[in-house]
């Protein structure tokens, strides 16, 4: 699964170049969880997380490359929630190593997918998520009992990252929290919305896209990302002709 690669090296060239903290993964230290998505009021709130306004991005991206993926750890660039005082920009990145999957491309596709829902199954006790995918945010309320009680990316980094690692296509996470005000949280949003274009062609390839790329719609998504191409033809050969 290479079709991410390049945009796995576009976001560690804008979060390499700031402080960061690095933890590796310790599945005793996650945050204690909850069954389901817990309601923060706004008046038992510390404060908010990409809040509106402020900047905000949140995206996952697959990788097999071994160098790529990384390994389980956690990286902080900015503030830990400890020492945040007020909103502010916001940002959680993903990258999965997964294994070589050998199904048919509807099948990996969908695996995929499934692997990345695991986002929406991780409760942090005081950590209200709402994530935003048409616009590729992420806002987060942070209780202030949680504050008090030592809530950490660290911690719940650890969280995401086991969650992930139930499915056994995982080989590894890397979980990056940005609370840095000198991150380019545009430039990351960017990148979100590539990778939803990348993981929505997916979708438009296996279900029947044209294969004369005069007319295709997404010519230009195909055309930027290395591997897309072949992998569309890939599919129109199994009944379709294609014009290049």
């Amino acid at each position: 699964m290479d079709l991410y690669n390049s945009l796995i090296k576009e976001t560690r060239e804008l979060t390499d170049k700031l402080p960061a903290q690095v933890w590796d993964y310790d599945p005793k230290a996650v945050w204690p969880s909850n069954s389901s998505s817990e309601l923060v009021l706004q008046k038992y709130a510390a404060y908010e997380l990409g809040a509106s306004g402020k900047g905000s991005a949140n995206y996952v991206l697959f990788t097999s490359n071994e160098e790529l993926g990384g390994k389980d750890q956690v990286i902080l660039c900015g503030k830990d929630l400890k020492d945040i005082k007020s909103d502010c920009d916001f940002a959680r990145i993903v990258i999965l190593r997964i294994g070589v999957l050998d199904d048919d491309d509807e099948a990996v596709y969908r695996t995929l997918r499934d692997i990345e829902f695991a986002k929406y199954h991780v409760y942090p006790q005081g950590y209200m998520v709402r994530i935003s995918p048409e616009s590729y945010r992420e806002q987060v309320r942070v209780s202030k009992e949680a504050v008090k009680k030592g809530i950490s990316f660290k911690a719940l980094g650890m969280n995401y990252i086991q969650a992930y690692k139930q499915d056994p296509n995982v080989i590894s996470a890397t979980v990056i929290f940005l609370t840095d005000p000198a991150a380019d949280y545009s430039a990351l949003k960017a990148l979100a919305k590539k990778s939803a274009d990348v993981t929505g062609t997916l979708t438009h390839i296996f279900e029947g896209l044209p294969t004369d790329c005069s007319v295709c719609a997404l010519k230009d998504i195909c055309d930027e990302v290395e591997g897309m191409k072949e992998l569309h033809f890939g599919v129109g050969d199994k009944g379709t002709d294609h014009k290049h």
